[in-house]
């Protein structure tokens, strides 16, 4: 698995929810089909004038998941910006193309008058089968995105008791000194730490 196949999958599953927050912090959450995918990018369509625009100018912070048939959880953490204005047409018609229900939304120039593109070049993808046993998870960057820790860690203060592979919904813990978590196959539920008896496990990230 790589970031493109995650797009590529992302792009097989068609509509995808989009994630902002509001002036106030409140989660806001829509469906989004109006979008083209590059090898390594993925372009959206919004109207000026729905907060969804207003929200993507004033931060710019988006999630972005998809879910196959297969359980597989695909999620993009990621800043979107506004293409440029020399491009925006370009791309318009690219997704409209894409999208022929598009055209009866807003038909005619009114595409052109009320739409923004919005482009992801950059950012992180979290891939996560839950078909599969053990599940498998794991993150990759695109473009100049980071990949960022997350989940459980045993540092030097295990003890060697096994309570947290005794604990391990997928098993995933390996025995050694100090215990190992097998990160890709992790469910990241917490128990290991929950029953640790000194505390030998900590947040990653």
């Amino acid at each position: 698995m790589d970031a493109k196949t995650c797009l590529q999958k992302l792009r097989y599953v068609g509509v995808l929810a989009f994630a902002t927050v509001d002036e106030q912090g409140a989660p806001q959450i829509r469906n989004i089909s109006a979008i083209h995918y590059e090898q390594s990018a993925l372009y959206f369509f919004t109207a000026r004038g729905k907060d969804f625009c207003s929200q993507l100018l004033a931060d710019g912070r988006v999630q972005i998941l998809g879910y196959t048939k297969y359980k597989e959880m695909i999620r993009l953490s990621a800043r979107a910006r506004p293409v440029r204005e020399a491009d925006r047409e370009k791309w318009i018609d690219a997704i409209f193309e894409e999208q022929p229900y598009l055209s009866n939304v807003y038909p005619g120039d009114t595409r052109t008058l009320a739409g923004m593109v919005f482009e992801i070049t950059d950012g992180e993808i979290e891939y996560f089968h839950l078909g599969v046993h053990p599940i498998f998870r794991e993150r990759y960057p695109i473009g100049g995105g980071t990949v960022t820790e997350k989940g459980y860690r045993i540092t030097d203060a295990c003890i060697g008791c096994g309570a947290c592979a005794a604990h391990c919904p997928q098993q995933c813990i390996e025995a050694g000194t100090p215990y190992q978590i097998q990160q890709e196959h992790c469910l990241h539920c917490g128990n290991c730490q929950a029953v640790c008896p000194v505390r030998a496990v900590e947040r990653r990230g």
